[in-house]
């Protein structure tokens, strides 16, 4: 009773898993989405963003409705080598009047270290992709920041994509017979008789691995042979066979986390490139900022300059002036000329400086310095130096803890360990012998053409062949009688239908079932991969603590320089009123006949030196503060710079940074447990 409702069931689930398994797997796959990436600025926010994530390579096309779509390149267009418009249409009168923010976001449009840099979450992404499709997925080089491509454990990797693979088969032949009467070709005496034969092959397989260690499995086969023989029941013949089973690996290569380790590890690579990317970016901002107010320095720093030569000027020709009159030495009108010969140097050596800080900010806010319109264009910063507010954290403890929350390089690093916490696993399942459980069942059918044959007439007939007796004496009269075949009166037809009719309904069942172990003697192999990655998981834990300790060092210089220079510049602009008032003191006095031409230039000498001083105070102040929010990882924060798209001061999709939201890190308390350790 059960077997007879058992085998119209498995004839319903195997016609199911034919139609419905080697094709809906196929159309889990998501497309890839390639539009073109640019910077952008959110109007309603301020938010410049990068547009990084507007590209994702982890998807491969649909399947559907285009079914050649995964068999077909993707598109990558050629990188964008040229200035960008919004450089050129701040150009008027081969001037560029430049604002801070307006160098900040030109050099991240045209930063070719940007542009380098963006290209590595792409590969991460591409990684990724390779890794969801399951096996090996070592390839495809280095990325930046990190320590694991993929897991180096010797331990059997499933493919997670769908394999359908058929083989067609068509065979004839026609080969010499030495056994004629066993291979039914009748009984040949002198002659050599031959055997033709045509086989026709149509196997199909199916197979899947899933992240627990199965391996499922279903082929469809079917055959179809003809012959000259007529010892064959069936002829032409056909064959068809469906078999279903799984494998499942019971100690190595078992486990949901461990198979789908090299995704893990991608997921992770793509949070790196992510934060290798901010760090350039921080770079590029932190850069450009000093550039800025190096150039801004410059130019204030000529005029101060060329106002030094314009007093050396007066001095000088009032001095010749007294000394065509006579109520002058010549000694002093010497002195004087000398100073502005000294203060023409000067000028030039700053006009020189201006020209290089000059070409520095060019080719940071640039792709192509030299394009046509741009390469003879003069830089104005319309921003100057002015004392910031104070932006240090209320303690240096609470800068540290701010700093260790946002450096890129710790969350790398952080996300390493994660990794190699994942290959240290990997190894140490790889430890154990391979089991692999094998589980099968199929079904065959065969079917074919047979002859109908008729009822005998039961008489004998003479073959002319005498009989012999025991001594090879030929009995007289006596023959070899042969029996008289029944005649063939129709062929009963039966094909591949009727085959696969045996199939569905199981008259042929097979079972199987197998472990296969194999037992490594010595296992140094394993060993050596385990222990190899538990000594570089110390390793990055050490230098996960070394590059907290460099972080802690760059921001107590940096809280220190910042402190320091803000009271620098109170001294320095203090030191520059007093120093002013000297000197105009000095003139007074001098115009009054109580002072000397030496005097006069010594304090005009102070007052340009003061002013130089104050200039360079309020400089290095301003560049404190980006090199201090750089050590904070803030740049981005401050400057109102994202990688993702922002509408309405919402995030389109994953922003640069991982692992934060509006603004906030989450997610990330457990990687600082222990001082980073897990």
């Amino acid at each position: 009773m059960r077997k007879q409702f058992a085998r119209p069931l498995w004839a319903v689930l195997t016609a199911a898993m034919l139609v419905a398994g080697p094709s809906s797997p196929l159309f889990a796959q998501e497309p890839a989405q390639n539009p073109t990436p640019q910077t952008t600025q959110d109007k309603a926010t301020g938010t410049f963003s990068l547009g990084s994530s507007k590209r994702d390579y982890s998807h491969a096309p649909k399947p559907f409705p285009n079914l050649i779509a995964p068999y077909r390149p993707i598109a990558v267009e050629p990188p964008n080598l040229v200035n960008s418009p919004r450089l050129e249409q701040m150009i008027h009168d081969n001037k560029l009047e430049l604002s801070l923010q307006d160098a900040v976001e030109l050099s991240l449009e045209n930063s070719l270290d940007i542009a380098v840099q963006r290209y590595y979450p792409w590969l991460a992404d591409a990684q990724y992709l390779r890794a969801k499709a399951g096996g090996f997925s070592g390839g495809g080089g280095g990325l930046p920041g990190v320590a694991f491509i993929a897991s180096t454990a010797n331990s059997p990797l499933p493919t997670f994509d769908p394999q359908l693979s058929t083989t067609l088969i068509f065979d004839s032949r026609r080969f010499p017979v030495n056994n004629p009467l066993t291979s039914g070709t009748g009984v040949g005496i002198s002659t050599i008789l031959s055997l033709d034969t045509h086989t026709a092959q149509y196997n199909t397989q199916y197979s899947q691995g899933f992240a627990s260690g199965t391996t499922f499995f279903t082929t469809w086969n079917n055959t179809r042979s003809s012959s000259s023989s007529q010892a064959n029941l069936f002829n032409p013949a056909v064959q068809s066979s469906i078999f279903v089973g799984f494998q499942q690996q019971l100690l190595s290569g078992f486990g949901w986390n461990n198979n789908r380790r090299n995704i893990l590890i991608s997921k992770n690579n793509r949070k790196i490139e992510d934060w290798v990317f901010t760090q350039q970016a921080i770079t590029t901002i932190t850069n450009t900022i000093n550039s800025y107010w190096e150039l801004v320095f410059a130019r204030e720093n000529v005029k101060v300059q060329q106002q030094a030569v314009t007093v050396a000027e007066k001095l000088y020709n009032d001095n010749k002036k007294q000394l065509e009159i006579g109520t002058m030495a010549p000694l002093d009108v010497t002195r004087a000329e000398s100073e502005l010969a000294t203060d023409h140097q000067n000028l030039i050596v700053a006009q020189t400086v201006q020209l290089q800080n000059q070409q520095i900010l060019k080719n940071a806010i640039s792709k192509n310095p030299l394009a046509p319109n741009f390469v003879d264009v003069e830089i104005i910063p319309t921003d100057l130096p002015t004392k910031p507010a104070v932006t240090e954290a209320a303690t240096f403890q609470e800068a540290v803890t701010e700093a260790f929350g946002k450096r890129p390089e710790l969350q790398e690093q952080a996300l390493n360990l994660l990794n190699s916490d994942i290959e240290v696993k990997a190894t140490r399942n790889a430890l154990l012998p391979l089991a692999t459980f094998t589980a099968q069942y199929g079904s065959t059918g065969l079917a074919g053409n047979q002859p109908i044959i008729g009822t005998a007439p039961g008489t004998f007939v003479s073959t002319n062949v005498p009989i012999v007796d025991a001594n090879g004496n030929v009995v007289p009269n006596t023959f070899v009688g042969a029996a008289v075949p029944a005649p063939v009166v129709g062929t009963s037809k039966a094909g591949f239908t009727d085959a696969m009719s045996t199939v569905f309904h199981s008259n042929f069942p097979d079972y199987q079932v197998s472990v296969n172990l194999q037992v490594p003697i010595l296992n140094r192999g394993a060993q050596g991969d385990h222990q190899r990655s538990l000594l570089l998981h110390r390793q990055l834990e050490t230098q996960f603590q070394q590059l907290k300790n460099a972080a802690l060092l760059d921001v107590r210089n940096t809280y220190i320089a910042l402190e320091q220079d803000r009271a620098r510049v109170e001294a320095a602009s203090k030191a520059r009123e007093l120093q002013q008032q000297t000197f105009e003191a000095e003139q007074k006095k001098y115009q009054l006949g109580a002072s000397t031409v030496y005097l006069v230039i010594q304090t005009q000498r102070d007052l340009i030196s003061a002013q130089g001083c104050e200039l360079r105070a309020l400089a290095d102040l301003v560049e404190a503060k980006a090199n201090y929010e750089r050590a904070l990882g803030r740049t981005l924060e401050v400057n109102r710079v994202t990688i993702a798209d922002a509408k309405s001061g919402e995030i389109e999709r994953d922003t640069l940074i991982p692992g934060t939201l509006h603004g906030q890190v989450v997610g990330t308390d457990k990687l600082w447990s222990n001082g980073g350790q897990k």
